[in-house]
C-alpha cells in the first residue's frame, strides 16, 4: 500500500505535529484537513502544512489512504460514524488518543475493525494547539500502535513503517494492555502533579510565600499540570477503571509511608527512598515516554547587567537554539543562578562544551 493522501480531523498540538512531520519527510504526500477553528486551518494552509482545507468531514476524505482522528477523545468516536460511508475499502483509520478502549469498542460497534489501527504518540507538551506543533515533537518518542482485530497484516505493516519514517518509535500493543500501562505511567502522574499544585494552592497563605520560593524541583515535577484541562478530564473518564485500579495501589503506598512517619520507622523510610532511587536510576536517559526528558543545565554567573545576554549571544553564535532561559531564585536543589533549557541532546552537549570553553561553571544533573 502506497500512502499518497492523508487526512486529518483536528489539527492541534499532536495532529499538527504529525502533519508537519509528514510534510518534512514526505513532501510529496497531499494533506487535507478539517478542524473547527477556521483561522487555524487557514494558518496551516498558508504555512504549507495543509494542501486542502476542508469545511466539513465529507466526500473529499474518500481520496485519503490514511485518516488521522486528532479531535478530543470523546469526539473522535463521533467522526468514525461519519467516515464509515465515505472511506475506501483499503483506507486506514487511526487516532492519536491517550486512551484506546472506548474508541476500539466504537470501532467494533460500527464494524470498522478492518480499517482501524489505533495510535498513541507518547509525546506532548504542557502547551497546546497548532501554534505549538513541531515536526520533531514525535521524534524518538514511542508511538503505540493498537490494530483492531480484522485489520490486514499488510495494512499494519504499512502504518508501522510509515510511522517509523516520521522518526517515531512504533510499538504494537493490545489496546487493553496500552490503557493499563498509560494509566500507570502517564495518567496517574498528571493527577499527582495537579494534586500537588492544588495542595500548595490550598496551603499557601495570603502572601503566597510557597509559590514565591517554590524550588526548581517542585516546578519540574508539576510542569505537566499546565496541560489542557479539557483533554485530561476526558482521558480520566475514558480510562477510569484502570486509573482507579492504579490509584488504589498508590493510595495504599502513601498510607504505608504515613504509618512509617507516625512510627518513626527510619528503616522503612530509607527502604522507600532507596528502592525508588534505584528503579529511577535504572531508567535509561534515552527512554521515550509521556513526560519528555528535559535537556537543561545550570550555569553560575555574577549578578551583573547583560550577563544573560552575553551567555545567549555565545550560544547563538554557536548555532544553538535556546528553548528557555531563566533565573533561579531558590537554590535549595540547584547550585547556580541561571537555568538553560535546550531542545535536544545534541544541542545540550554542544552548549555545555561551548560555555565551559568560555570558562562558565556548568552544573549538570
Amino acid at each position: 500500500m502506497n500512502i499518497q493522501t492523508v487526512g486529518f480531523v483536528g489539527l492541534g498540538l499532536i495532529g499538527g505535529s504529525i502533519a508537519k512531520a509528514i510534510k518534512a519527510y514526505h513532501p510529496q504526500i497531499q494533506i487535507m484537513a478539517y478542524m473547527r477553528s477556521t483561522d487555524t486551518l487557514i494558518d496551516a494552509a498558508n504555512e504549507g502544512t495543509v494542501d486542502i482545507a476542508c469545511t466539513a468531514v465529507d466526500g473529499q476524505f474518500a481520496a485519503c489512504d490514511c485518516i488521522y482522528l486528532c479531535a478530543p477523545v470523546s469526539t473522535n468516536a463521533m467522526y468514525l460514524e461519519r467516515l464509515k460511508s465515505i472511506i475506501r475499502e483499503d483506507c486506514i483509520l487511526t487516532d492519536v488518543g491517550s486512551t484506546k478502549t472506548d474508541i476500539h469498542r466504537r470501532v467494533e460497534e460500527l464494524h470498522l475493525e478492518a480499517h482501524f489501527i489505533g495510535g498513541h504518540p507518547m509525546a506532548g507538551s504542557e502547551k497546546t494547539g497548532y501554534a505549538n506543533a513541531k515536526a520533531h515533537l514525535i521524534e524518538n518518542a514511542y508511538y503505540i500502535v493498537t490494530p483492531a482485530g480484522k485489520v490486514p497484516r499488510d495494512a499494519v505493516d504499512t502504518f508501522v513503517s510509515f510511522t517509523a519514517s516520521l522518526k517515531a518509535l512504533p510499538l504494537v500493543l493490545d489496546y487493553r494492555q496500552h490503557d493499563f500501562i498509560t494509566a500507570s505511567i502517564s495518567h496517574l502522574p498528571h493527577l499527582i502533579a495537579s494534586s500537588l499544585v492544588n495542595l500548595i494552592k490550598d496551603l499557601d497563605g495570603r502572601e503566597e510565600l510557597m509559590k514565591r520560593i517554590a524550588a526548581g524541583g517542585f516546578k519540574d515535577i508539576t510542569r505537566i499540570a499546565s496541560s489542557s484541562p479539557e483533554m485530561w478530564e476526558q482521558i480520566c473518564i475514558t480510562n477510569k477503571e484502570n486509573l482507579i485500579r492504579v490509584l488504589n495501589h498508590y493510595m495504599e503506598q502513601l498510607s504505608q509511608v504515613k504509618e512509617q512517619l507516625v512510627r518513626e520507622d527510619s528503616q522503612g523510610l530509607y527502604h522507600f527512598f532507596e528502592t525508588s532511587r534505584e528503579y529511577r536510576n535504572s531508567i535509561p536517559d534515552s527512554s521515550s515516554g509521556p513526560i519528555k526528558k528535559m535537556y537543561a543545565f545550570y550555569c553560575d554567573m555574577m549578578d551583573e547587567a547583560g550577563g544573560i545576554a552575553v551567555l545567549a549571544t555565545i550560544l547563538a553564535a554557536g548555532g544553538i537554539n535556546l528553548k528557555n532561559i531563566g533565573i533561579i531564585h531558590n537554590r535549595e536543589f540547584e547550585e547556580a543562578v541561571v537555568k538553560v533549557e535546550l531542545y535536544d541532546e545534541a544541542s545540550y552537549q554542544k552548549a555545555v562544551e561551548l560555555l565551559r570553553k568560555h570558562r562558565y561553571t556548568i552544573y549538570e544533573r
